[in-house]
């Protein structure tokens, strides 16, 4: 049950939804589901990872969002020669003028920002992606033996070109799976493409205003984190990584034909968690199957390895999410009314 000062954050951040796509449709034309999923899992406190070809705005989309959302923000261009101390920051020895001590100096790297864009990641080779797998699941960077916190809220948005490969390091399954979700970033429709042309060609005079501080978005991400969850939906998000395992129990047949790893129970916990995200963007006081269906793509394609047999055949993870949402059981929609917690009702929910 949700206290009334809960309820009316929770409007507020529907309300603040709404202004901050308002605001990034003044630069950003279309790719309205990449920017709700980008939405989604900043405030369900998650990285994503963006995969698309050049030109489609994807740093222009996040630099934008850091813009409205009024956080600090950096980019770090990853490249082959890129260094783990280019990412961190270094320890450097500094000499007072009066005494003549020398003393080390921990100087910040690019990462103490609130929002960090690490373009190209898949440019840099494990040692330099592990200085970032650290800030990514700890929010801290460790050098030279000493712990240093980084900022508050802290998002790492990274871009990845799907096509180019050579001169590339796949990514470590272990940092793949601390990104909440995986964004396809298509091309655009022909008409948002002329809007594009038209808007990139004349002068810029769009200005961004800023939605929310930090510490808003902060009390944001607890109120989504206090959104409940009905056991029958849980249960729905479950099945949908349980069925991925081949190894275990009872699994669909073009699990067992095209899979070779299913995803872990971080995607159980970020299904869930990205849905109570959606749930609340939307103005709702509960999560729904829909909610569920709605993240699976993103939270599920980068955790769903597949086998020869599926590249064989271009089976793609995003097919097998899309079987699997056919396959399994969807429960009752809305929940019972008189069922639910007074405070709901009291808030018009049906």
């Amino acid at each position: 049950m949700l206290p009334d000062d809960d309820l009316q954050a929770v409007q507020k951040l529907n309300e603040s939804y709404h202004r901050v796509t308002s605001e990034l449709s003044k630069i950003i034309v279309g790719q309205h589901n990449v920017i709700e999923e980008l939405l989604v899992a900043m405030f369900a406190c998650g990285h994503c990872l963006l995969v698309g070809v050049p030109g489609l705005a994807k740093t222009l989309m996040i630099r934008t969002l850091a813009d409205a959302l009024s956080l600090s923000f950096s980019r770090i261009q990853f490249t082959p020669d890129l260094m783990p101390s280019d990412i961190t920051g270094t320890e450097v020895i500094q000499e007072d003028k009066h005494s003549g001590v020398r003393e080390f100096k921990f100087l910040r790297g690019p990462v103490f920002a609130n929002v960090i864009l690490a373009d190209e990641i898949n440019r840099t080779p494990p040692k330099t992606q592990a200085a970032l797998l650290e800030a990514m699941q700890e929010h801290q960077v460790t050098v030279g033996g000493k712990r240093h916190q980084l900022a508050e809220p802290f998002f790492v948005l990274a871009t990845q070109n799907p096509i180019e490969q050579e001169g590339t390091y796949p990514l470590p399954e272990a940092q793949l799976d601390r990104f909440m979700f995986n964004i396809f970033v298509d091309y655009p429709e022909e008409e948002e493409e002329y809007e594009i042309v038209k808007r990139t060609t004349a002068e810029p005079l769009v200005r961004i205003s800023a939605t929310l501080t930090a510490e808003e978005i902060l009390g944001l991400q607890q109120i989504v984190r206090k959104v409940p969850v009905a056991e029958h939906v849980a249960r729905y998000a479950l099945k949908f990584t349980r069925l991925t395992r081949r190894e275990k129990g009872e699994v669909p047949d073009f699990v067992r034909d095209y899979v070779s790893w299913g995803a872990g129970p971080r995607a159980s916990q970020y299904l869930v968690l990205a849905a109570k995200a959606r749930a609340v963007l939307h103005g709702r006081y509960f999560v729904s199957s829909e909610d569920i269906r709605a993240v699976a793509a993103p939270v599920l394609r980068h955790r769903i390895i597949t086998n020869f047999n599926a590249e064989a055949e271009g089976i793609k993870p995003d097919d097998i999410v899309r079987r699997l949402i056919e396959i399994i059981p969807v429960a009752d929609e809305p929940p019972d009314a008189a069922r639910l917690p007074e405070v709901f009702k009291a808030a018009g929910v049906r």
